[in-house]
């Protein structure tokens, strides 16, 4: 039996890598890329520390802009 509705049953969601750049360029030091994602620890993580500092924040920046639009976030 073929499910043709597989995103749903393992709850992946597609993200706009724009939209998690934007927020991670903006308000990258309080974690909001990482809340878009649904990474609610490291996004508190993010906001305790003000982005690692602001390393974290340049990686994510790095790495945003490396991926694929839309892009699936995977826990």
């Amino acid at each position: 039996m073929k499910n043709n509705n597989y995103k749903t049953m393992v709850n992946v969601y597609p993200f706009n890598k724009w939209v998690a750049l934007t927020l991670c360029v903006t308000l990258g030091i309080f974690g909001a890329h990482k809340y878009y994602e649904q990474k609610l620890v490291v996004g508190a993580l993010y906001s305790l520390t003000l982005g690692f500092l602001g390393i974290g924040v340049l990686f994510d920046m790095i790495r945003y802009l490396s991926m694929k639009s839309p892009y699936y976030n995977t826990h």
